[in-house]
């Protein structure tokens, strides 16, 4: 299995169009692309999966944050773990959001992939979380690591590819508001690889390039980075909108809701509509209204594009 540095989300079909042409792997969230459904291009897992294996075989398909009460409803994530084994190659189990306490989040890791690995002994995982959901000390995930290999068979605790590791990185609209640790990087890193894992850290947007860089020759093999490409396109369509296709898109993100979760307490969208727009523009792009407003411009796609290819280019030279 060839690791990619950069992990990106499939935040939207042109930047899954454009990130399988790079060496990277594909991370999509239970709300991106679910057994049943997803806000982008209304995929589904067997549907996202065939659209970029068709290009290329060896892209690596990791499903993130899988498990309990991580999708659009209420639930404990097998149906959808179930179908994930079947069409991904990788799946992140993180059962932390539901369960804060070490123990009872070491139980769930356990029993989610034992069930996956009893669907398919080829399926491979993650495991961890990031710092937003349940932080960890690199002496609680040396525990994580060593109470798995001591509780799962030898064959399950081999098919363990990565563990996530946390450095400081947190993500409130569209800014990284985390502080880097380069000391917590190197300890987390170190016991990655005491067992023989590959160290992957979340939430690696708007962080500088030379920092992005600094992680990796301190010892990191790959970051995630997924909701930075959604604002590069947002940032396309309001330059090229009209002032009235602005309105529209504005009230696109109002109405969806999904603004909520990454902004403060506070926050009044009506006062700023653009931040709003940049904050969730992503999430209404498969949106039968958005699209209508597309048709309008002739050589957007190529713009966008263009775009994205930029930033694939910086991060993949690092």
């Amino acid at each position: 299995m060839t690791a990619p540095k950069i992990f990106v989300g499939p935040v939207s079909k042109n930047i899954v169009d454009v990130a399988k042409k790079f060496n990277i792997g594909f991370i999509p969230s239970r709300r991106q692309v679910d057994y049943d459904s997803g806000y982008v291009n209304n995929w589904n897992t067997n549907s996202f999966a065939a659209y970029v294996k068709e290009y290329n075989k060896n892209t690596l398909i990791v499903r993130d944050h899988g498990g309990p009460e991580q999708g659009s409803i209420s639930d404990n994530g097998l149906q959808s773990l179930e179908e994930d084994t079947k069409y991904f190659d990788i799946i992140h189990i993180d059962p932390w959001k539901q369960n804060n306490n070490f123990n009872d989040g070491l139980a769930e890791t356990i029993k989610l992939i034992t069930f996956c690995f009893n669907k398919n002994k080829n399926i491979y995982f993650e495991v961890g979380t990031e710092e937003s959901i349940r932080p960890f000390t690199p002496i609680e995930l040396h525990a994580l690591l060593s109470a798995l290999k001591k509780n799962l068979p030898q064959q399950c605790f081999a098919n363990i590819k990565y563990a996530v590791i946390q450095s400081g990185t947190a993500l409130k609209e569209t800014k990284q508001i985390g502080n880097y640790n380069s000391q917590k990087l190197i300890e987390m890193v170190q016991v990655v690889k005491d067992f023989n894992l590959l160290s992957k850290e979340h939430n690696g947007d708007y962080i500088s390039p030379s920092i992005i860089k600094e992680k990796f020759n301190l010892g990191l093999d790959s970051i995630n980075i997924s909701p930075e490409f959604g604002l590069i396109e947002s940032l396309c369509y309001l330059e090229a909108f009209t002032s009235a296709d602005r309105e529209q898109f504005f009230n696109l993100c109002l109405g969806s809701n999904k603004w909520r979760k990454w902004v403060s307490k506070g926050f009044d969208p009506l006062k700023n509509k653009k931040k709003l727009i940049k904050i969730c523009g992503h999430y209404v792009f498969s949106y039968p209204e958005f699209k209508t407003i597309l048709k309008k411009y002739d050589n957007i796609s190529s713009f966008v594009e263009q775009k994205l290819i930029l930033k694939l280019n910086e991060l993949t030279r690092l």
